[in-house]
């Protein structure tokens, strides 16, 4: 079927594309699932899907809707398409989708005028926790800010917030009656005001499809075909909107892959991904793992991580294959503290930027937006302009509201010259010279000045005809979308932001424990690897480069009480200094846990828990597990707390696995101490003796 497909395409809009690309992108219309590893080509294989579904008739660009996650990803989509010659199909954010469609049925829906957005949350929370008696410290408030939107998304009411807060076990920043009494006065507050924050464009749009069957047929008939990416992250509240567009069609194409699910915090899950043909058995799959993104080198560490990954599901066993000529080999340091480490890779940086890479192909990624402060003082020493992702905005920034007032007023004036050298010429009034500025703050402004002529540069290249409205009708959209023009820097980044990005050389700094994984995950097998997960993301940025360091220390003299993040065990050399522990140090540390069945070393919480390291393979008793979590359950219900306060998962595992025969192989175990032996020891013990159920 699909060869036939592929055999009657058009020539010339799928030569590009290798077979899994072009499988998905002649599917049928109808369910299609699109399991796409990193740096395998599915903004491509998207683009070039609705290219073929236009071309061939099956749809009208129009009744085209491609959501995504980030208006990057979304500026990106509409440049592809547009040089695949469709203009009209929709791609935008959940979000932008979402205010369109509410702001045009709002006066129908509604009556009055439609509520205004609210761009920052924090002063109703503060008023809101001031009526609850809690603190006003701006980071408790962004705390539970973070929190209410993760109930918003998961469709948690603030009724319901106490409930499912312990039953999926939250770390809620207060108390969950208080969060709830927080949350419930947020949106009186929010209410009275009139105003929306960015979940209620989800919420409110969801439940005008819902509850208006006029509204959604009218919705309906516009848009036929939809598109999802990056289907790993989507929330509850998200899938819920998708569902009440769809209206119980199937025209649907999601794409996604598992292995880089990295916002779980927020409420997101993989699993309507990973169930996608539970719910439509009908689907057509394809697999994409042809890596055209990193070399073969980078692209065997990724394996390699994503690899010691614990209980994947089946949906999530992507493996890359590298396209690319063979490169460097990663590259693994360990310093003594965290400025000497910035120095070095700056240093690196430098001689990267001599060796002819460019800045803005150079990433510094970390886990917490508070390192970046090193490394943007380490670049600055050594002359090397940077950004930092998350900064000021680049629309907002002086010198492009300038130019931007510039551009609009001379699109007005009869055509004239070529689009990119009327482009050139308005902005050498602002400021962009022939010649660069020798560095600072005036090499910066001159850089953003000169992207905005690289945008002129590609609409000509893409659009024929193009003119200076047409042009200005681009950048009001990409600056209504945040969608940015590259501009020459190092960017500075952490992991979740540098998700959907890559770089020819990027530096993956601070992978110490406690850093990667991030402190409060240890612990949750489920939170660990997520941050495992994150660590995958960082590798699969790099096309060519890759450096990953760590430091013993804070600062300069300090004690050097750190180690390297326990997901760089079995990735660096055997020959690697770092992978070796000189005896001094293990003779000051005191003896090291051992693995109790191959005596190896066992590294993190988990194997400790255990008792063993990931190589060696369980040896657990399922029917003693079973019948632990049976107990714990009953117990739990006894004491009236959640079933983790008795026992985790990972401790009633341990047990199973080790059967302990008394008390003293109980408190054996890594996690149970006296008070938990002595006021659960003898019923455990029972369990596994099988003297109870």
């Amino acid at each position: 079927m699909v060869d036939a497909a592929v055999r009657t395409h058009r020539p010339g809009l799928l030569d590009g594309l290798d077979p899994e690309q072009r499988a998905a992108a002649v599917a049928p219309r109808g369910p299609v699932c699109v399991l796409a590893g990193a740096g395998t080509g599915k903004t491509r294989t998207i683009t070039h899907r609705v290219a073929h579904l236009v071309r061939s008739g099956h749809v009208a660009a129009g009744q085209v809707l491609a959501v995504t996650f980030t208006t990057r990803a979304a500026g990106e989509m509409r440049t592809r398409l547009r040089a695949l010659g469709v203009e009209g199909a929709q791609a935008l954010t959940f979000h932008a989708a979402a205010r369109r469609q509410l702001r045009y049925f709002w006066p129908r829906v509604i009556g009055d005028r439609p509520w205004d957005l609210l761009e920052g949350k924090l002063r109703l929370i503060g008023q809101a926790a001031n009526r609850a008696g809690l603190g006003a410290e701006s980071e408790f408030l962004r705390d539970l800010a973070s929190e209410i939107e993760w109930a918003k998304a998961s469709l948690v009411s603030p009724d319901d917030y106490p409930a499912t807060a312990v039953r999926v076990q939250r770390d809620s920043p207060a108390a969950p009656q208080q969060v709830a009494e927080v949350y419930r006065a947020y949106e009186k507050l929010k209410n009275s005001a009139q105003v929306l924050d960015f979940d209620d464009l989800l919420l409110h749009t969801t439940a005008v499809l819902e509850e208006h069957g006029e509204v959604a047929r009218e919705f309906r008939d516009r848009y036929r075909c939809f598109i999802v990416d990056e289907y790993q992250d989507v929330t509850p509240l998200q899938q819920r909107l998708l569902d009440a567009w769809l209206g119980g069609r199937d025209d649907l194409t999601v794409v996604g892959d598992a292995n880089q699910t990295i916002y779980s915090f927020g409420g997101a899950s993989p699993r309507p991904l990973l169930e996608f043909t539970r719910r439509f058995p009908e689907a057509t799959v394809v697999r994409l793992e042809r890596d055209y993104r990193s070399t073969p080198q980078v692209v065997e560490l990724a394996n390699k991580v994503i690899g010691a990954a614990r209980n994947r599901p089946a949906g999530s066993r992507l493996r890359l294959l590298g396209q690319r000529a063979a490169g460097p080999e990663p590259r693994f340091a360990e310093f003594e503290d965290e400025p000497t480490e910035a120095a070095a890779v700056a240093s690196r940086i430098r001689a990267l930027l001599d060796t002819g890479v460019a800045a803005s192909e150079i990433a510094i990624l970390y886990r917490v937006n508070a390192q970046s402060e090193g490394y943007e003082q380490a670049l600055s020493e050594v002359g090397v302009p940077y950004l930092v992702r998350g900064g000021e905005r680049f629309f907002d920034r002086r010198e492009i509201r300038q130019a931007m007032v510039s551009l609009r007023t001379a699109a007005g004036d009869p055509p004239g010259t070529e689009l990119v050298t009327a482009v050139r010429s308005v902005l050498a009034r602002v400021g962009l010279t022939e010649q660069p500025p020798s560095g600072g703050s005036a090499k910066e402004r001159w850089d953003a000045l000169l992207s905005l002529v690289e945008v002129a540069e590609e609409l000509a290249a893409t659009v024929e005809g193009a003119d200076l409205p047409r042009y200005v009708a681009e950048l009001e959209q990409r600056a209504a979308a945040q969608h940015p023009p590259t501009v020459e820097g190092v960017t500075l980044a952490s992991l979740h932001a540098a998700k959907g990005l890559e770089w020819d050389a990027v530096f993956l700094v601070g992978l110490a424990e406690g850093t990667v994984p991030i402190v409060h995950a240890d612990g949750d097998d489920e939170a660990i690897e997520e941050e495992r997960r994150l660590f995958y993301v960082g590798v699969t940025r790099a096309r060519e480069h890759l450096w990953l360091s760590w430091s013993l220390s804070r600062h300069p003299g300090g004690k050097r009480n750190r180690r390297r993040s326990r997901f760089l065990y079995g990735l660096l050399p055997e020959h690697h200094p770092a992978a070796r522990v000189s005896r001094s140090q293990s003779a000051r540390s005191g003896p090291k846990p051992r693995c109790r069945i191959c005596d190896g070393p066992v590294l993190d919480t988990m194997e400790i828990k255990l008792g063993r390291c990931r190589r060696c393979p369980s040896n657990v008793d399922e029917e003693l597990l079973d019948r632990l979590r049976e107990w714990r359950i009953t117990r739990a219900k006894e004491l009236k707390v959640p079933p983790f306060v008795v026992f985790t998962d990972a401790t009633l595992i341990a047990i199973a696995e080790q059967q302990p025969a008394d008390h003293r192989g109980l408190v054996a175990i890594s996690g149970i101490g006296p008070n938990k032996a002595s006021r659960f020891g003898e019923d455990v013990l029972a369990v596994v003796n099988g003297e109870r159920g």
